[in-house]
């Protein structure tokens, strides 16, 4: 019997209808990843996988339940379907639940060219591309160690199938390439890395890049000191940029609307951002590890604005919490096998601004360039928000030293409705966000 992603959905489908669902969807997610360790010269962990996860969803009524398994034979299909629909059977009610009106269901699945078609490289090959990152950070005067290089790689077919008709599937690839680059020793010792993703491999940048930019980045961390405590402009790295946007995309997300439990519960229609700024979802960039075909309900994902000059446009909705909010789904359902969907945002593009970096330290003047993040508290409700942060103390518009044990903080509303972005956002990012420069934020150091 054929373990095709798309026969085993069938098959699971049918079991189902069998077991005494009314309703039924399947996911099977088959792969191979590789990944390969090297530290001190010497090849430290090598580690390759490959399996298949498969997932089904069955309805009865309105009640559900998921199962999941890593095994094909048929009687384990039939097991996960009786299951399932006895699990269902007990489950509370959820009148929330069902999948697509079959008009609705993507008909046209677009060709992202999200998997690499160069065949699996051998292990010897991603050891060597790891030994020449760690060789090039090591290279590098003022480095005393490098911590470990990375190389690793990943291919996936996905499928999904469900009882209203949708049956659509593709594969996607990564490979990467990484290290951790050390300056000093015992507690003079200060770190910083460089990791890339693609999902071409001909699309990486060079070992040797990577590995030099692990060891600058590590070197401008050298001899940190404490900020001053006060309130100052704070210039967000591009590399750390993203995670502000996303806090705005978890606030938007519907499960956190639909509970009343998101700090932008009352911005839709609002100023979110600065007047002429929008963010974009952008499903279909090709080539793009958060690119998607379609959502994990059947449903065609297509460009959004989230945002428009500024002002909020709508939520993130899969199709249950789009019922709960009265509103029809903006096809952002994800998903794994062994969960039902919940909403979820795929690529996202911040409109850039009109000068780079090291134009918002000038801009700054005094104040704190971050480039790394240490934990995190926010409120979700609030949008209270405080980080642990290290990076660079701007003075005269210009990096001057190293700064680290420090704190900042703010709210995240009032935060993003005066971001200054740059335009040094990466075109090969999920999340196209460059650095951002906020001003008045709280810092708390010596």
């Amino acid at each position: 019997m054929s373990k095709d992603p798309d026969n085993l959905t069938a098959r699971l489908l049918e079991a189902a209808r069998s077991a005494g669902a009314d309703q039924a969807d399947a996911m099977a997610v088959d792969g191979t990843s590789l990944s390969i360790d090297v530290r001190g010269g010497a090849l430290e962990q090598a580690e390759r996988s490959e399996g298949i996860e498969l997932g089904l969803r069955v309805m009865v009524g309105q009640r559900q339940a998921c199962v999941s398994a890593s095994d094909s034979r048929d009687a384990t299909l039939v097991q996960m379907a009786e299951r399932a629909v006895a699990m269902a059977r007990e489950a509370p009610e959820d009148p929330h639940i069902g999948l697509a009106d079959p008009a609705a269901l993507a008909r046209e699945i677009p060709d992202l060219d999200l998997a690499d078609p160069a065949p699996e490289p051998e292990a010897a090959a991603l050891e060597a591309l790891a030994r020449r990152v760690e060789a090039a950070a090591a290279a590098v005067d003022g480095i005393s160690q490098v911590d470990s290089s990375t190389a690793a790689y990943g291919r996936h077919r996905i499928h999904l199938a469900a009882s209203n008709g949708f049956s659509g599937g593709y594969a996607r690839s990564q490979t990467a390439l990484g290290g951790v680059a050390i300056t000093g020793a015992g507690l003079e010792m200060e770190r910083d890395y460089a990791f890339e993703l693609r999902s071409h491999a001909a699309d990486l940048p060079t070992a040797e890049d990577i590995g030099a930019k692990a060891a600058e980045r590590a070197l401008d961390r050298r001899n940190p000191r404490k900020p001053e405590t006060g309130s100052f402009p704070v210039v967000f790295d591009e590399r750390i940029a993203a995670s502000l946007i996303g806090h705005l995309a978890l606030a938007i997300n519907g499960g956190a609307i639909a509970r009343g439990s998101s700090w932008a519960r009352d911005l839709l229609g609002k100023q979110v951002l600065p007047a002429g700024i929008d963010l974009v979802e952008q499903p279909h960039r090709p080539r793009i590890g958060g690119s998607r075909p379609f959502d994990a309900e059947g449903l065609a994902t297509s460009d959004r604005k989230l945002v428009d000059d500024g002002i909020l446009q709508g939520w993130v909705l899969d199709l249950a919490t789009g019922r709960q909010l009265g509103l029809d789904s903006t096809a952002n359902a994800s998903r794994s096998p062994a969960a039902p969907p919940s909403p979820s945002l795929t690529n996202l593009s911040l409109t850039p601004g009109a000068t780079d970096r090291a134009g918002l330290c000038a801009m700054a003047g005094t104040g704190l360039l971050v480039t790394s993040f240490i934990g995190a508290t926010v409120n979700p409700t609030t949008g209270d928000w405080s980080r642990g942060a290290a990076g660079l103390w701007i003075e005269n518009g210009e990096p001057a030293f190293a700064v680290n044990e420090c704190t900042i903080a703010g709210n995240l509303i009032a935060m993003l409705a005066r971001i200054v972005p740059a335009n040094d956002a990466r075109d090969h990012a999920s999340r196209r966000v460059p650095s951002i420069l906020i001003d008045g934020l709280t810092l708390a150091g010596s």
